[in-house]
């Protein structure tokens, strides 16, 4: 399933035209909205408005796309956010 533009709008043109591959983190009943926000934060050293943005579109849309580049380092960030306990998924563009 491609990732629309919603779902991409965060993620920094370069990137997607270098990469190829996007992180997208999806929603689940379990991780309360603070949390997901704190995980984009500490991981990815988002700042607290880009990680709240993030994070609503988790909530609002289902999925996000939080990283994009090659597959190697995008596979490096799912198993970080399944470490946080978030479902996480590799996507090529």
């Amino acid at each position: 399933m491609m990732a629309d533009n919603a779902v991409l709008e965060e993620l920094d043109t370069e990137a997607l035209t270098t990469g190829g591959w996007i992180t997208l983190v999806w929603d689940d009943p379990v991780n309360l909205m603070p949390y997901v926000t704190y995980v984009f934060r500490s991981y990815f050293g988002f700042s607290r408005e880009k990680a709240q943005r993030l994070m609503l579109l988790v909530h609002n849309e289902g999925r996000a796309a939080v990283a994009a580049g090659d597959r190697e380092t995008m596979e490096r960030h799912v198993s970080a956010m399944h470490a946080y306990g978030l479902q996480a998924t590799v996507e090529a563009l």
